[in-house]
């Protein structure tokens, strides 16, 4: 399975209609991945905050229609990163302003989409996301030809309760979009490869790239295999980073070393 993690900056001086087109061209020059991945809020950027009103759109906006129109051309699987997604309906109930989620879409070759998730942890420390983003309340996982594919999004890395239930619902393959600050750009790194090695997945993690309102991206995207083996990383810059990956190896590890078998389903009754 061929993958190509595009990690893409969203500087303030440039619209959305101008990062889009851009992405879009960076998108065509993949052919030949199976699956193309973008990071967090690209289209937005994430840190730009006091525009995501304006900026938010649904399932069916020009975002998502890009991706799968490429989609449909390569013949791959797109992974949109996320957007802000707006509710369906321009305004909310009772003259409310409408619900906004942090949404990741992943597009099959034929436009389609075949997977949704809103991510559940919003993030608050020096970010407006946990006011302006209202949380997910979902986790699905989608079967494809090369497996069981789910999604969390940057903070989540944090939480690896949600990661065991990822698991246990079947993923083999996790997509991360991340919009991870440089700052912690160690904390990404370590966490990429602890969920990788206590789940026995692929963490494929496509983080945002340079400057957005004076915060530094950390990059540095990265394809970490089941057994926690890094197979590669990305630089601090824009790149693009295109690895091959066996999917057949999520079993091989579980079977070698049944660390998912042996886990408890559950904790809570133990005693104190």
């Amino acid at each position: 399975m061929d993958i190509a993690l595009v990690q893409l900056s969203s500087p303030d001086s440039e619209t959305q209609a101008q990062r889009i087109e851009r992405a879009e061209a960076l998108l065509r020059e993949q052919r030949g991945a199976d699956l193309i991945v973008l990071p967090e809020l690209w289209s937005a950027g994430y840190f730009h905050f006091d525009q995501y009103p304006e900026l938010s759109e649904t399932v069916d906006g020009v975002t998502v229609a890009m991706c799968a129109a490429v989609a449909k051309e390569l013949g791959a699987y797109v992974h949109v990163g996320s957007i802000v997604e707006r509710a369906a309906g321009a305004a909310g109930k009772d003259g409310n302003p409408p619900v906004l989620r942090n949404t990741s879409i992943l597009v099959d070759p034929q436009g389609d989409v075949a997977h949704k998730y809103s991510k559940l942890h919003v993030f608050g420390y020096k970010s407006l996301e946990a006011e302006l983003l209202t949380p997910g309340d979902s986790l699905a996982v989608a079967g494809t030809p090369f497996g069981q594919i789910a999604g969390t999004t940057c903070y989540d890395l944090r939480f690896p309760g949600l990661w065991s239930e990822l698991s246990v619902r079947g993923a083999e393959i996790v997509v991360v979009p991340a919009a991870w600050p440089a700052a912690r750009r160690e904390h990404w790194r370590l966490l990429t490869s602890a969920r990788a090695v206590e789940h026995q997945v692929f963490v494929l993690a496509c983080n945002a790239a340079g400057v957005q309102e004076g915060v530094e991206l950390g990059g540095a995207s990265r394809v970490v295999d089941p057994a926690g083996r890094l197979l590669a990383e990305a630089g601090d810059g824009e790149e693009v980073l295109r690895v091959g990956i066996d999917p057949s190896a999520v079993q091989a590890v579980r079977n070698e070393f049944p660390v998912i078998a042996d886990r408890l389903a559950d904790y809570s009754g133990l005693a104190r």
